[in-house]
């Protein structure tokens, strides 16, 4: 079964925080905070004076938690709302990459004052503030996730907003009709001719068209996205690893 998750109500007082780099050693780890307080919480775990920062300028300094001990050397990056992700003040924290160590400075940042974030929570601020449109919302997942080029080909378009502006047209285009007819309605005296009523249902049987066409792309788009199950069965020395190499273009299978 598929587990889902069903978020509290959207409180934008309340500020979140988060490891958004993924788990493991690297590098750079990112401690992203996130919401109206965030730059308070920021200001009591790092050595700089947070809230005199530009927005969307960089600073070396220290995180040091409350006994004063200096946890780790990091680079706070500050962006202020709403030019953010989130559409709120946003602070980032980029320490070193060690599991042991990013967990320690996210929960130095929790101390300070923020909690944990859910689970998608910051695409969720981000629709909510209207940053993103739910269309765009699933394709961040869709390009975190994309396993070949064509899905994170697909993913970026749809994060642009093109799908977005094909339902706004149809939108459009619908309401554009909608008061035609409430017109006609309204004012039958006034004898209004905007549109002929062919014109009309020239203009709806396009637009269902072009919906059903856009409908129509939904199965290519999730094999694209998820990909498909193969199953290659048969008899020993058949050639099943060959056939799998060569759909793969690569040698994954060991045939000799």
């Amino acid at each position: 079964m598929t587990a889902h998750y069903i978020h509290s109500p959207y409180q934008p007082e309340e500020t979140i925080a988060a490891i958004a780099t993924p788990p493991g050693e690297g590098g750079v780890a990112i401690i992203r905070i996130c919401g109206s307080h965030a730059l308070d919480v920021a200001d009591r775990i790092f050595s700089g004076p947070i809230h005199s920062y530009k927005s969307h300028t960089a600073h070396f300094g220290k995180v040091i938690d409350t006994k004063g001990e200096v946890i780790d050397e990091v680079l706070a990056l500050v962006m202020r709302a709403p030019r953010s992700y989130t559409g709120e003040d946003t602070v980032e924290i980029h320490c070193h990459g060690g599991h042991l160590i990013s967990q320690q400075v996210l929960q130095t940042v929790l101390q300070a004052g923020a909690r944990t974030a859910k689970p998608g929570e910051f695409t969720l601020r981000a629709f909510m503030n209207g940053k993103l449109d739910l269309s765009q919302a699933e394709a961040v997942q869709q390009l975190i996730h994309a396993k070949n080029s064509l899905a994170m080909h697909n993913a970026k378009d749809q994060l642009e907003g093109r799908l977005s502006e094909r339902i706004i047209s149809f939108q459009k285009q619908l309401v554009d009709i909608a008061a035609v007819l409430e017109a006609w309605v309204d004012f039958p005296e006034e004898g209004l001719e905007f549109l002929s009523m062919e014109e009309m249902l020239s203009s709806l049987s396009s637009t269902l068209k072009q919906m059903t066409e856009l409908r129509d792309t939904f199965d290519q788009g999730k094999l694209i996205s998820h990909g498909i199950s193969l199953c290659l069965i048969g008899p020993p020395n058949a050639g099943k690893s060959s056939l799998m190499n060569a759909l793969l273009g690569k040698n994954r299978a060991i045939v000799s």
